[in-house]
């Protein structure tokens, strides 16, 4: 791939412009919304276990989490743009008959 397509794809992902992909942006600030809810739970969790305290465990929580979920965002729309150019069509899944039911 020339790198200049390279660049203007990754340019476009970043950007967050118009880009035709599989996946919408409202998808992915969901399962962005969903994982950092998760992430943030994780995160204090495992914080509080090991200090014992509080608002130590919510500081931890809060600022490597929410690197990680912008950090994830933007994964997710790269993998978004590029998804398109390797995805290929899905094969229709077999029917099942009487002979080959379980």
């Amino acid at each position: 791939m020339d790198r200049e397509i390279a660049l203007n794809i990754i340019c476009k992902c970043f950007a967050f412009t118009e880009f035709p992909m599989r996946v919408p942006m409202s998808l992915s600030l969901a399962k962005t919304g969903t994982f950092a809810i998760v992430h943030f739970t994780v995160a204090f969790t495992i914080a509080y276990l090991l200090t014992g305290s509080v608002p130590i465990a919510g500081a931890l929580a809060l600022l490597e989490p929410l690197a990680n979920t912008v950090a994830y965002l933007l994964h997710e729309r790269v993998w978004a743009c590029l998804t398109p150019r390797w995805a290929a069509p899905a094969a229709p899944a077999p029917q099942r008959t009487a002979e080959t039911s379980c």
